[in-house]
């Protein structure tokens, strides 16, 4: 039986100067919609997310709502006015009808998302707490359907995995913009991508983000395919165009106009094939033979007044690639200070190889001048850079990089985060370095520069330490993980699901706890004696089913399985089986212990 339809829009158009975003676009969303909406930065994800939820209009087209859809709308910035606290930002957020109960229902919320104090000031927030506040603020207006653009921005891991249990257990609808690709691969239902590469403007798949890279794959080889024999029809067409028709026949006249508009044609396939494309990245190193470059042994950093982590031994090897773990505020960024030599350590020591040389990537951008041009930024000293030993012009150099030449002029101010982030990587490309510290290098890139940036980091024969929330590039660089817990501990992992069982085997929290709706107080029967032995076992059940999930995830990137196309397709079916069996316990379990609690 078909879901309800939520929204939809016909034959939508939307241009910024003579360029249009998307157009054409004919689109439906319903009542079981879990989408995620990806595209190459400059598609217009942003964009269409406010025209369905009215904050923009289009240019041509329509967008029809159901008249009883209650649709909310997250944007990219959280903003509150820093004055008022946590408690009047939500009551401001309640639908007038729920004014009078605001507060009780507001309490429940907050023990969902573990908000530690309902009378701080918002503008005492970190990033990570405004979001979640923000994300509070749309949950409590009861969606039918909500709008998420970047929702994991600001987040920390533990915020994103938050984040993650309470999408699984939504009962409403939802469409996000991420590009964030675990957090596709667990949440969404349906991938839909803008780019301009698809006849259509978009490529919509059932399925999650591994089933739609699928599905993409074979639409990009049967458009290549299809450029591919455009071509060798012009050419054939262009030879007889060259010797000249004999006759000026209406047949001839009829082939030679069908010969140009298969030029036409075949100048708009490659055109619009090479949309989607990424920039070339590719990291110098200096080939130091150095085996130690970085060693800390014993080291402990405080910061006013509390230990963010003591008795920390380190050491960074050309080729190896440390990942960073923790919340925010656990000393993530003070460990790659210490790094730097920025920061001096409360206890321990450190030592640096002779004439080490450290290039670090700054997530908040800082490194830019704002002011100055894009060409002063991308090339300081003229007219062209130097990269591994060789001269190359700086338009050429930015093209490198996805910049066109009359972009040159433009100051660093205009640029999108995307392509402020490119920028400092083209700087980072001309530094040869030993050591590489990044932090947050994927905020705001698309994935296709995402993929190609792996390679990139892939290949470096220096060391890396890797500051990121990109579960996927985390888990396909790091040979080893450093988690810091912001109380002192300081713990290595192999890996990410390493990591994650180990964080699974512990006890619950709120947070993985979250339910997605507000809770109905109803009164609840006490437990059974078979019910209370159910919850003495129910924390083995979620190890047992939290391991399995992690076991079918690793066998899903073993290379021999990816090009086992049936395999891949009975594996995805048991992992999406396993997490649905990991989310009932946990429903299972917040059941029987507010049952329990509702006893004593």
């Amino acid at each position: 039986m078909p879901s309800e339809l939520l929204i939809s829009c016909q034959s939508v158009t939307k241009s910024y100067g003579p360029q249009p975003l998307f157009s054409g676009i004919s689109l439906g969303f319903f009542a079981d919609e879990r989408l995620g909406l990806i595209g190459p930065n400059g598609s217009g994800k942003s964009t269409l997310l406010k025209i369905l939820a009215g904050t923009e209009t289009c240019d041509s087209g329509q967008v029809a709502k159901a008249s009883r859809t209650h649709l909310v709308y997250l944007p990219q910035e959280d903003i509150f006015d820093p004055e008022i606290t946590v408690e009047a930002a939500l009551l401001h957020a309640l639908p007038g009808s729920h004014q009078d109960d605001g507060l009780n229902s507001i309490r429940d919320l907050l023990r969902e998302i573990e908000f530690p104090d309902l009378q701080q000031k918002t503008g005492a927030l970190s990033g990570g707490w405004r979001k979640r506040l923000a994300i509070a603020c749309a949950l409590i207006q009861q969606p039918d359907l909500l709008l998420m653009d970047e929702p994991t921005n600001h987040l920390d891991l533990e915020g994103i995995l938050w984040l993650e249990g309470l999408l699984k257990q939504a009962r409403f609808a939802f469409v996000l913009v991420s590009h964030d690709r675990y957090f596709l691969e667990n949440v969404t239902n349906r991938i839909l991508e803008l780019s301009r590469r698809y006849t259509d403007g978009y490529l919509k798949v059932e399925g999650n983000y591994s089933q739609f890279l699928q599905t993409r794959l074979a639409v990009f080889n049967q458009l290549d395919q299809e450029e591919q024999v455009m071509a060798n029809k012009f050419r054939r067409e262009l030879e007889w165009l060259r010797r000249g028709p004999q006759a000026r026949t209406t047949k001839a006249h009829a082939r030679i106009d069908a010969a140009y508009q298969l030029q036409a044609d075949l100048k708009e396939a490659k055109s619009r094939n090479a949309e989607g494309r990424a920039a070339e990245i590719e990291f110098d190193a200096t080939q130091r033979k150095t085996r130690k470059l970085v060693e800390m042994q014993g080291v402990a950093v405080e910061r006013g007044g509390k230990r963010l982590f003591a008795d920390l031994d380190l050491l960074l090897t050309p080729g190896s690639c440390l990942g960073i773990l923790g919340r925010n505020g656990s000393g993530k960024s003070s460990l790659m200070q210490l790094m730097k030599s920025e920061l001096t350590p409360t206890a321990g020591s450190i030592v640096w190889a002779e004439g080490l040389k450290v290039v670090s990537f700054d997530q908040r951008r800082e490194q830019l001048d704002q002011r100055l041009t894009l060409k002063q930024t991308l090339s300081p000293m003229g007219e062209s850079v130097v990269f591994q030993g060789r001269a190359m012009h700086v338009s050429a150099w930015a093209k490198r990089f996805l910049f066109p030449i009359e972009k040159l002029g433009l100051p660093v101010s205009r640029l999108s985060g995307g392509e402020q982030a490119r920028v400092l990587i083209a700087r980072l490309m001309l530094q040869p370095a030993d050591i590489l510290l990044l932090d947050e290098p994927t905020n705001d890139l698309d994935i296709p520069t995402l993929e190609v940036l792996e390679e990139s980091l892939e290949g470096f024969p220096g060391a890396l330490v890797l500051i990121t929330h990109d579960r996927f590039l985390m888990g396909r660089l790091s040979d080893r993980l450093l988690y810091l817990d912001g109380q002192g501990k300081a713990e290595y992992f192999a890996d990410y699901p390493q990591w994650l069982q180990t964080r699974g085997t512990r006890a619950p929290t709120k947070a993985r706890r979250t339910a997605a709706t507000l809770p109905k107080k109803k009164p609840t029967p006490a437990l059974s004696y078979e019910e209370q032995k159910e919850l003495g076992r129910i924390d083995q059940r979620v190890e047992k089913a939290e391991a399995e999930v992690v076991r079918l995830q690793q066998q899903l990137h073993d290379p021999a399985i990816m090009s086992d196309a049936a395999r891949l397709k009975e594996l995805y079916s048991q992992l999406q089986a396993a997490e649905t069996k990991v989310t009932e316990i946990y429903s299972r379990w917040q059941e029987l212990e507010a049952r329990s609690g509702s006893a004593r």
